[in-house]
């Protein structure tokens, strides 16, 4: 499978300088986003995952600050740009027209002094893809139509508070898609939504990527999103990627021990079980992480070598790779 890559990250950290000490959030992290692909980042909550989407269009604010690496974007094939090289007013037309968010919540996300049509608007408007408000206000109702927001006339006019959480979360995929752009990033789109009104925004996101010819980086903590639907999936803990692989192989033969705890941790409902799986121990402290490979305190499989020495992420079978001793041996 050769990649065409559309985001190339490589050995990126980021830290947050804070009154404890500094908080290694990001430690050496590479990868590359093909385009036109569903590619995940996938770990616990807490492992850098939404950090380091954030970093690739350098939305990173004291106490954080990237420390070092290189983040490529190639607007078609066999152009580049380098992200960490470009102005404020470059990046300020970069994010929301070339690359664009899904942020966490909604309700956040969403301004409540402002109705959502006039907020749907106003992206386009700073993009110049609209001349006023108005023009915005009607080109607004277009694209809240194209979320499928029910009855969108009556929604462009209604303030955040007066919708209902699903409402909210069209309404932001609908500000994030307003500019045309070539790679989405949704963060965990799904959050504190219930499960039906879940599959039907993913169904949304996975067609209007697929009429747009999309890329989607999906931000996820679900295995079961995961499972349905990507490509391929990044396993990220502690502030590293610890396993990558096509999405099948992944499921199929799970090379980390951590990647294999996360998966047995997900209940089957066709097995009749007393005690749900879990992984013993805890999320280590990035201000002080453990030395060696960051998961060995809570590894069933480490030995002595783990414990001192970080182990590389290499690929160990075709476009499958793990950090992990193990495969050394």
């Amino acid at each position: 499978m050769e990649c065409d890559p559309i985001v190339e990250v490589k050995d990126l950290r980021v830290y947050f300088y804070t009154y404890a000490g500094v908080v290694k959030a990001i430690d050496g992290v590479s990868f590359k986003i093909c385009r036109g692909e569903t590619y995940c980042l996938v770990g616990e909550t807490g492992c850098g995952k939404s950090v380091t989407s954030r970093a690739i269009t350098r939305l990173i604010y004291p106490p954080g600050r990237i420390v070092s690496g290189e983040i490529y974007y190639y607007p078609e094939p066999g152009k580049r740009v380098n992200i960490m090289q470009l102005s404020e007013s470059e990046l300020r037309r970069l994010r929301g027209e070339e690359i664009s968010y899904i942020f966490q919540d909604p309700s956040a996300a969403l301004d409540p002094l402002y109705v959502l049509g006039y907020q749907v608007g106003e992206t386009m408007l700073a993009h110049k893809r609209v001349k006023s408000v108005k023009e915005g206000m009607r080109r607004a109702v277009e694209v809240l139509r194209t979320v499928l927001m029910p009855d969108p006339e009556k929604r462009a006019s209604s303030y955040p508070h007066e919708l209902s959480g699903g409402m909210k979360q069209r309404g932001v995929i609908g500000i994030s898609l307003s500019n045309n752009p070539k790679l989405l990033i949704a963060d965990e789109p799904t959050t504190a939504l219930d499960v039906t009104i879940q599959a039907q925004l993913m169904d949304l996101l996975l067609d209007l990527k697929r009429e747009r010819g999309l890329t989607l980086l999906l931000i996820t903590h679900n295995l079961g999103l995961v499972a349905e639907y990507c490509d391929r999936v990044a396993v990220m803990y502690a502030g590293n990627i610890v396993e990558e692989a096509p999405v099948e192989e992944l499921f199929e033969k799970p090379l980390h021990p951590y990647t294999q705890a996360l998966i047995r941790a997900v209940p089957n409902p066709t097995r009749r079980i007393e005690k749900l799986e879990h992984i013993p121990g805890t999320v280590p402290n990035l201000v002080k992480p453990p030395p060696g490979c960051r998961f060995h305190p809570r590894c069933p499989k480490a030995f002595d070598r783990c414990r001192v020495e970080k182990p590389p992420l290499k690929e160990y079978s075709d476009h499958h790779k793990a950090a992990c001793w193990l495969y050394e041996e």
